[in-house]
């Protein structure tokens, strides 16, 4: 198979890619290095079925000439990160619409597949979990910019499927939870990767607000073995799944564990949202997703130990520590 990859020298972009080469498919990806990296991909350029394009994901002739050269389209490209979405609202507003605009014209004048790559962000201020994919979608207000992204991503999710009624195109819709793994930068407000860097260099573990809201994380691994079978599976096309583990730990027991993984003595201290962000920042307590929906049609999900994780993201920043 070729697969062609918005966003492909990226953090979960590049374990996908790699996945499928391994696999012995065609890659191609695409890549503005925005946020993505070529240190991702470095490793890959050479080999058999591998290659890649810097540019934008909203070059419409690009990305068109891109799509036809390829069978199956992971649409994973757009603006990501807490301080990012946050500190830039244009930049991810018009990432996230306008790239997902271009991929899926260019898709549907061939009504290739085409799989987007959505988020938990969706189910915004829900207070019910775990959240299901048929559940309503409560958001914000306008005026706080932390509901751009979530916001953007739902409409990115209702363009899709409008094509996919409209125009025939057969889409599948990701919406990943927190991804982590290797590779994983905390430039842009990313937890567990933040966390791992400062308990490896003996800093304060810095953990905004209470601590007590809640995440679930999975190893990226298994976030890229869910996408594999969900293109493999036929019935999955139309719908929308939740990709993420439901093992739930609090952001304070999370610091805990990364500090005792790195064997680090370094402080936890708590920061106000009003100091790390804009005045007025909102965060959700829990994020939990039923997964039931993915491991009915593909008979898998993501079950990697949050242990694991933790290892394999310190085992990272220790390497990055004395490169440095």
């Amino acid at each position: 198979m070729r697969v062609f990859i918005t966003g492909g020298a990226g953090f979960i972009g590049s374990h996908l890619a790699e996945g499928l080469l391994a696999q012995g498919h065609r890659v191609l990806v695409l890549d503005d290095l925005s946020t993505g990296q070529m240190a991702n991909i470095d490793h890959l350029i050479g080999l058999p079925g591998f290659d890649y394009r810097v540019g934008s994901v909203i070059d419409a002739p690009l990305v068109a000439e891109l799509v036809d050269r390829c069978d199956v389209t992971v649409h994973l490209a757009a603006a990501v990160g807490v301080r990012l979405i946050v500190e830039h609202p244009v930049h991810t507003i018009e990432t996230n619409v306008h790239g997902t605009e271009v991929v899926l014209g260019a898709v549907a004048r061939k009504r290739k597949l085409v799989v987007l790559a959505s988020t938990s962000e969706v189910y915004g201020k829900g207070a019910t979990v775990p959240f299901r994919e048929n559940d309503d979608l409560v958001l914000g207000p306008t005026v706080n910019s932390r509901w751009a992204y979530a916001c953007s991503k739902a409409l990115d999710e209702w363009l899709a499927l409008a094509h996919a009624r409209e125009k025939g195109v057969p889409v599948i819709i990701a919406r990943l939870f927190n991804t982590v793994g290797p590779r994983q930068t905390g430039r842009y407000g990313m937890v567990l990767p933040c966390f791992a860097s400062q308990a490896v260099r003996g800093e304060p573990i810095t953990v905004f607000g209470t601590g007590e809201q809640s995440r679930c994380f999975a190893h990226v691994r298994d976030v890229v073995e869910a996408l594999w079978r969900l293109i493999q599976t036929p019935a999955a096309v139309g719908q929308v799944f939740n990709i993420g583990s439901d093992h739930e730990v609090t952001i304070n027991r999370l610091a805990l564990m990364v500090r005792e993984a790195a064997g680090s003595d370094s402080p936890i201290s708590h920061i106000p949202y009003n100091e790390a962000y804009a005045e007025g920042f909102e965060d959700m307590q829990r994020r939990v997703p039923d997964v039931h929906k993915l491991e009915q049609c593909v008979g898998f999900r993501p079950r990697t130990r949050l242990e694991r994780i933790i290892t394999d993201v310190v085992a990272e920043q220790r390497l990055c520590l004395v490169a440095t």
